[in-house]
């Protein structure tokens, strides 16, 4: 027996299970899971990425990632969908809400993942493996659609659990299981090892997981730093986070996006920045909240991260107010390394809608407060990409990037 039981939920090809199993809902008869298809970008004008594809899209080598341009060269049949933030969260919450009959503790990871600590809950619900059976039964009846669940003590292995065979399987990863189904696996299977680590350690003769856990983490240090001890822990199944009890309040609010390329020009960056401005300002002012501290988060492509925050005067929820801070923000901080990840947070939040103006710009805040008025009502009317700003016409990037709208669910503490 083990005293720390933890559950990783992982919806199977999310968006689009989410997607299929609504229509279905609503009287379509084509299962978009059992065919060619695709979650993404803007299919008139084949613009965008993949973000979800279909298990007969893999025959077709279609990957999460990859444009659209790409994704038709390789099947020109390919039924690619746009995606429906609102119907996502509507399904992660109506997940969640059935996890909560089985644990006080739940932490929601991102939208289609959550954490559940199982421990000392064997006398209600049986073994830890009856019990996730009966939970991968019940999301599927009530909702319609299939999870993975990863069973280990703690967050990591479960989560590594979760990602072995799918679809709709249970997975055990103990720590006294990790020497036979772990460290046989591929270096770039493990959490936390993106392709440029990866590449790293392959050059130092670190081929799979097993390699990894039993190297030497001096050696490590000196050719990732701090991040190769992560992953040696990791590789060796150490992670002392806990399950976080999502709390009520909302602390903050926030969106990030990993870019499929490497960004190292300012012009992109701060394109891409303003793309996530606008899902940050755009839940802020629909949560009647201001906020008066505002973060940026950088993370580059060998995996260094780092960030910067300032105190706003008076709180604000105007986009261009918090777009112009983020960017003064963004050229204080940027090294000039090539970007894999940014990220844009408001904290420090109150219950004033409207912004402190100052004496010398009167006209222009509320003309702007005006303006985001205006533009949400368009949005919640007829779309978030109803109406757009200029500088998204024709880019390479989305006007709407990132993660989900939903309040900053923690994560991870060794994600922090």
């Amino acid at each position: 027996m083990h005293s720390k039981v933890i559950f990783h939920i992982d919806v199977n090809s999310a968006y689009l299970s989410w997607e299929a199993t609504s229509r279905l809902q609503n009287g379509h008869s084509l299962d978009l899971r059992t065919i060619p298809s695709a979650i993404g970008g803007d299919v008139d004008k084949r613009r965008g990425i993949i973000l979800a594809k279909s298990i007969p899209a893999k025959k077709y080598n279609i990957k999460t990632g990859e444009s659209l341009m790409e994704a038709f060269k390789k099947c020109p049949d390919l039924k690619v969908v746009p995606p429906n933030y609102d119907l996502y969260m509507q399904c992660s919450n109506a997940m969640v809400h059935i996890l909560k009959d089985y644990s006080p503790f739940i932490q929601r990871y991102s939208v289609d993942e959550c954490f559940l600590d199982y421990s000392n809950m064997d006398e209600h619900f049986g073994s830890p493996v009856q019990a996730a059976t009966t939970i991968q039964t019940r999301i599927y009846n009530a909702l319609g659609f299939t999870v993975n669940i990863g069973i280990s003590s703690n967050k990591l292995l479960a989560k590594m659990a979760s990602d072995f065979q799918k679809p709709n399987l249970v997975h055990t990863l103990f720590p006294e299981e990790i020497e036979k189904k772990m460290w046989p696996l591929p270096i770039g299977d493990l959490f936390m090892v993106g392709k440029s680590s990866a590449k790293k350690l392959l050059n130092l003769g670190i081929y799979t997981i097993g390699d990894l856990a039993k190297s030497n983490p001096d050696l490590l240090y000196t050719h990732l730093k701090s991040h190769g001890l992560l992953i040696w822990n990791y590789a060796n199944g150490m992670d002392h986070s806990l399950v976080s009890k999502e709390s009520d309040p909302v602390k903050g609010i926030g969106n990030s996006t990993t870019i499929p390329f490497d960004v190292e020009d300012e012009k992109t960056a701060k394109l891409i920045l303003l793309s996530l401005c606008e899902s940050v300002c755009m839940r802020l002012r629909q949560s009647n909240l201001s906020s008066e501290l505002v973060h940026i988060k950088i993370k580059t492509n060998n995996f260094h991260s780092y960030s910067h925050q300032k105190k706003l005067l008076y709180g604000s929820n105007i986009t261009h107010t918090i777009y112009q801070e983020v960017c003064l923000l963004f050229d204080e901080v940027w090294d000039k390394e090539p970007i894999r990840q940014l990220g844009v947070r408001v904290s420090n939040l109150n219950a004033s809608t409207k912004e402190q103006l100052n004496l010398f710009d009167t006209t222009h805040k509320e003309k702007l407060q005006r303006l985001d008025d205006s533009i949400d009502s368009i949005r919640k009317k007829y779309g978030n990409e109803a109406i757009l700003r200029g500088c998204f016409i024709n880019a390479p990037i989305k006007p709407f990037v990132g993660g989900m709208p939903t309040k900053d669910y923690p994560i991870m503490s060794s994600l922090l």
